[in-house]
């Protein structure tokens, strides 16, 4: 048998849900979602520390279905054209980021 020790000196509502989700729940998925809902998506995906700003056109927990969807769309277009040339707005729009990302980080 295993033993885990909670142990917390916040005061925080966040913390004590936490912690209340760890106590009652062992399931693995069902913690990282709650802990998503109480950070976000900024935290989690470490944009918090370097700048970036949180995802705000999609939930992460509630918009899953829809993400996949899009993934499998961007995935789809990436593997009949890497290059974007027969996409040019988006590789525009893909460019400019990636040169506002590096900027932010320099």
């Amino acid at each position: 048998a295993s033993h885990c020790l909670l142990i917390n000196d916040s005061r925080a509502p966040q913390a004590r849900q936490r912690l209340e989700l760890l106590v009652r729940s062992s399931d693995g998925f069902e913690i990282a979602e709650m802990d998503l809902r109480l950070r976000g998506p900024g935290q989690v995906l470490g944009t918090r520390q370097s700048g970036l700003p949180d995802l705000a056109l999609a939930s992460l927990t509630d918009d899953g279905d829809v993400l996949d969807l899009a993934r499998q769309e961007a995935s789809a277009i990436l593997e009949e054209d890497p290059d974007l040339q027969r996409h040019p707005g988006l590789e525009r729009a893909l460019s400019e980021q990636r040169q506002a990302e590096a900027a932010r980080l320099n």
